[in-house]
């Protein structure tokens, strides 16, 4: 008897959002990945957000050992991963009782029943099994033996162990949604071919498996049609699929090459920052010198020998990792040397929430050092403008002959995005301040009349000896200088020098209503939620809210208060309990600034700010 459906023409949908979640050894990365890259690759519009346990392998079956990948889709504009779940893979009890809130009620929730043991039932605490007790009556329920049917696909396999068997299932849940949403199969059978070109048992059990969810979601009643979506209308260009780190990374060996100098990194492996470094490691063939340090300090320090050699150098850490540099981070400001300190943002304090995101380093950033120390400060926005962002905080420094903060998130670090690829061409020119010979009226601290950025000597350039340090120096010979009036004047004139880089970065331009009753605000790696909740809301016809997303945070961009002043409420809207509103009073004390602040480890979502902001408004 043939069970197999009739295949019918698919249902075409704007987006889906779907989750995948189990423990940290079922593989959700890689198939929310896979997924994700599968998608891209047709055409649409996408957005990730993987959200794993700080563990390695955190207890199985527990509540706090749940991974997860959500990932939308779209052929439309996609600006986040999405609030409410359309589709919830659930490999264990654990993660449909973690994950369960997400789904949208009526929509659909596959599960492997092989996970649903009374062992883990109770690891999950669950009194009763949610399969057969009614809870899950307002969801349509699909449930499959995944870990059975993985076993009987691979029966007559060669040389797989029972757990390599087992860890293949996550492609029979993939394979399922390949079949659910039109995607084809191709994508992923030539990852495995790349991935384990010397293990072809290996490639062999994941086609089968991938294969064998596929056909089997064919055969699936509940299941009664297919969906698609459309490929996305973007601009005409070549694009990638790129994650926040890997954009940094590449912003910097961009800036490199535009600089004309090597580019050196000194870092210390810390989470969710050690991407960056892994992805530095792999273009040796650039010229990028990346020293692994034994600590924080070593890091930094490396990364300021380097400086004073004449290098692009850059140093990656998040939050503690950047509290262990604040003395050598205000030495790269005392000598006027360029550095790029980027620091990937985490739940904190002390080792806090490793590997969900939170905005609570920005107060750090901006005065964690002793002593009058102003450094410039920016953020990025996105993982595709993480390159950016790199990019730009590379061209400060340089250019300013100033220390460089460059704030990114979990979030944006380990979510992914369409990138169009640039060429090097396409990138603003990066002037260097090295110079190769002196003259009779050169002194290391002769500085630009526009910018008040100093020379830079290499040392070992003939005639261009001078003495640096972290004592303070006479304002035109460098030389140690204990004059009371020098030293306040070098502190002005450091701080006037960040001041007057707002005079090379963009105004901040209001996106929606460009005045009106209410103006929402926003830093860094929460512009996807506040853009998409905005959006939404002027297309309900709320045409008198506008948003302003900044990248600058020291300095400002020029016109901050001209755009502050044009709307009746403001609300600055921060993963933290109100940094930038902080920074924001400090600098226009004349205006009530509302916060909404959320410090839970995950990001904004469109409905709870679409609800704040209807609230403000009446």
């Amino acid at each position: 008897m043939n069970t197999t459906k009739t295949k019918q023409q698919p249902e075409v949908i704007d987006a889906v959002v779907i989750r995948f979640v189990g423990d940290s050894g079922d593989g959700m990365q890689l198939t929310g990945t896979q997924f994700t890259d599968t998608s891209a690759m047709f055409g649409n519009d996408v957005a990730t957000f993987p959200n794993y346990p700080s563990e390695i392998r955190a207890p199985q079956g527990s509540l706090y050992g749940v991974s997860g990948f959500q990932v939308h889709i779209g052929s439309v504009e996609i600006s986040t991963p999405g609030d409410n779940v359309d589709l919830l893979v659930a490999m264990n009890p654990a993660g449909l009782k973690t994950n369960l809130g997400a789904v949208k009620p009526g929509h659909t929730i596959i599960v492997d029943t092989d996970a649903f043991t009374k062992k883990n039932l109770e690891k999950a605490l669950y009194e009763t099994n949610p399969l057969e007790d009614g809870s899950l009556e307002n969801y349509r329920v699909i449930e499959v033996a995944m870990t059975s049917l993985t076993k009987e696909a691979l029966k007559d396999v060669e040389g797989l162990d029972n757990k390599s068997i087992t860890r293949s299932k996550n492609m029979f849940a993939l394979g399922m949604v390949y079949w659910m949403y039109d995607r084809s199969r191709d994508y992923t059978i030539d990852f495995f071919h790349k991935k384990f070109k010397s293990k072809p048992q290996i490639i062999e059990a994941n086609t089968k498996v991938l294969n064998a969810g596929y056909y089997f979601a064919e055969t699936l009643e509940l299941i009664p049609n297919t969906y698609t979506i459309s490929p996305a209308k973007m601009a005409k260009g070549t694009y990638r699929i790129i994650m926040g780190n890997t954009a940094t990374a590449w912003g910097f060996l961009a800036a490199a090459e535009k600089s004309g100098l090597e580019l050196f990194l000194g870092s210390y492996p810390i989470t969710p920052a050690t991407d960056i470094l892994h992805e530095m490691v792999k273009h040796k063939h650039f010229g990028v010198k990346a020293f692994q340090a034994e600590d924080e300090i070593a890091g930094i320090t490396s990364s300021i020998g380097a400086s004073f050699a004449g290098d692009l150098a850059i140093t990656t850490t998040s939050g503690p990792g950047l509290a262990l540099k604040g003395e050598a981070l205000g030495l790269a400001m005392m000598v006027e040397l360029p550095l790029v300190v980027v620091n990937v943002q985490r739940g904190g304090p002390s080792t806090g929430l490793p590997t969900k995101t939170e905005q609570s380093d920005l107060l750090q950033a901006m005065y964690g050092r002793n002593g009058e120390s102003p450094v410039i400060v920016i953020a990025a926005s996105t993982p595709a403008n993480c390159f950016d962002y790199a990019f730009i905080a590379a061209k400060l420094a340089l250019e300013h002959m100033t220390p460089v903060v460059l704030l990114t998130d979990g979030y944006i670090a380990n979510g992914s995005a369409p990138w169009k690829i640039k060429t090097v061409e396409d990138m603003p020119t990066i002037k260097n301040r090295i110079i190769k010979e002196a003259d009779e009226n050169w002194h290391p601290y002769n500085r630009d009349d526009e910018t008040l950025a100093r020379n830079w000597a290499v040392p070992g350039t003939p005639g261009l000896e001078h003495r640096v340090g972290g004592l303070e120096k006479d304002k035109v010979t460098g030389n140690v200088s204990y004059v009371p009036e020098n030293h306040e004047y070098m502190v002005k004139i450091r701080a006037e020098k960040v001041k007057r880089v707002q005079n090379f970065i963009p105004e901040i331009k209001p996106e929606f209503a460009q005045e009106g009753d209410l103006l929402v605000v926003g830093w860094g790696g929460t512009y996807g939620s506040l853009h998409s909740a905005v959006k939404e809301m002027n297309e309900a016809g709320y045409d008198n809210v506008g948003f302003a997303h900044f990248n600058y945070i020291n300095p400002l961009p020029k016109n901050t208060e001209d755009l502050l002043k044009r709307f009746k409420k403001i609300v600055v809207c921060e993963l933290n309990y109100g940094q930038f509103a902080k920074v924001l009073k400090i600098n226009f004390n004349n205006y009530n600034f509302v916060q909404f602040n959320k410090v839970q480890g995950l990001p904004f979502g469109n409905n709870e700010l679409i609800e704040k902001f209807k609230h403000l408004l009446q």
